[in-house]
């Protein structure tokens, strides 16, 4: 029963956020700002209405969704071009620049360990973004390919340096299990070559009846199989989730069939259903006192985020993009979230991180993405063509 009221406190959120966030008067609030909030409200720490422990599966099937969505849009051959490359770039760039900004604050021993406090600023939350910039109309032309590209290299090469480094095994068995988990999303990829392009195709055109929904439930078993594979060889969830969404598009643009009904079935499953219930226990897992107590931490977090992550955009899109959409870029590539998440339990788990970090590094994503992708609306808003003015109706004299 403790896990039913658990999971109705939850869904109610859920289903609250959207309604409050159309209802609150000024700039849109981003939904997921809402379910974290309300995950502190009914959490632990606030009201204490439901219990981590209990949707603990079902927030590790969101997370999974959240990231095999953003493994979805990245193309692998986007890494071959100028966006790819120029994102590359510019998170080696922002990989230096968290070694030294964790450096100094280890030398005020405000880190335990550099690892996962370096990683996290270096994170960009591709799959969060994409609700707000696709609102936003930020998406489309050329800007729009190196926000993909960045936003992607911000969180695949992360999600590839977690496996390997924040890690309780060695570093050859942790790069072993990394390739085995890789052999097994490209054999996963080859799929179509066994079963035929004809039989396949007739197997998706079936399936997108509303009661097959074969297309939708086989990549629900890819999720799950690469998750197990990910879990399975120590690595991380994420990355299992992310190529998964990988293999599933390769699966899908080599059908050259009509995918819009099973992207919009994964984003229906997804955003309406699992995804809300991952931020939502990222809610109650924050802890708000940790925070209150000592704000200048999550202050700290913050402008190393927009610094360390964001800044980089300014020199590394300087002769492909304007200073107003470099700025734009600055405060895209700097909003994360779930990867800070994931980093916080890790570290915590293994006891690399102190808990007032951990709170205050998920605190300062909430607020990155409270604010920077707002900031980079607004910029965007205010760099459109204005409207041209209707012409003056002259009246006919009769």
């Amino acid at each position: 029963m403790q896990a039913l009221e658990s999971l109705l406190a939850v869904v109610v959120v859920a289903a609250l956020a959207p309604v409050v966030a159309s209802a609150l008067p000024g700039p849109k609030i981003p939904q997921v700002v809402l379910l974290i909030f309300g995950g502190v409200l009914i959490g632990p720490h606030g009201l204490g209405l439901a219990d981590t422990a209990s949707i603990r599966l079902l927030a590790n099937i969101g997370l999974g969704f959240l990231f095999l969505l953003a493994g979805y849009e990245l193309d692998p051959r986007m890494f071959r071009d100028g966006p790819g490359q120029l994102a590359m770039i510019g998170w080696a760039i922002s990989a230096a620049l968290a070694v030294g900004a964790v450096a100094g604050l280890a030398s005020f021993h405000y880190v335990k360990d550099y690892v996962p406090i370096g990683l996290a600023l270096t994170t960009t939350a591709l799959g969060t973004l994409l609700p707000i910039l696709q609102d936003n109309d930020m998406l489309g032309g050329r800007p729009g390919r190196y926000i993909l590209a960045a936003g992607a290299v911000g969180e695949l090469f992360p999600i590839i340096a977690i496996s390997l480094f924040l890690t309780n095994r060695n570093q050859f068995v942790a790069l072993g299990s990394l390739l085995a988990v890789g052999v097994a999303a490209l054999l996963l990829t080859a799929a179509p070559l066994i079963l035929g392009d004809r039989r396949l195709r007739a197997l998706i055109k079936q399936g997108q009846r509303a009661t097959a929904q074969t297309t939708l439930r086989w990549s629900i078993v890819l999720l799950i199989l690469l998750l197990v594979a990910a879990e399975r060889f120590g690595d991380d969830v994420v990355l299992g989730a992310m190529l998964a969404g990988m293999v599933l598009r390769s699966w899908t643009r080599r059908m050259e069939v009509d995918v819009e009904p099973l992207e919009q079935k994964l984003d229906a499953v997804g955003y309406g259903i699992f995804i809300p219930v991952f931020f939502v226990a990222s809610g109650m897992t924050l802890d708000i006192q940790a925070i209150a107590s000592n704000p200048l931490r999550l202050l700290a977090f913050v402008v190393l985020l927009l610094v360390v992550r964001g800044l980089p955009s300014m020199l590394v899109y300087l002769k492909v993009l304007p200073a107003r959409q470099r700025t734009e870029m600055t405060f895209i590539t700097a909003t994360t979230l779930p990867l800070l998440v994931a980093l916080a339990e890790i570290g915590q788990h293994d006891h690399v991180m102190l808990p007032s970090n951990a709170a205050a590094i998920v605190g300062a994503g909430v607020v990155s993405v409270l604010i920077f992708p707002l900031a980079a609306a607004a910029i965007h808003r205010r760099g459109r063509p204005a409207a041209p003015a209707p012409a003056p109706v002259v009246a006919k004299r009769g």
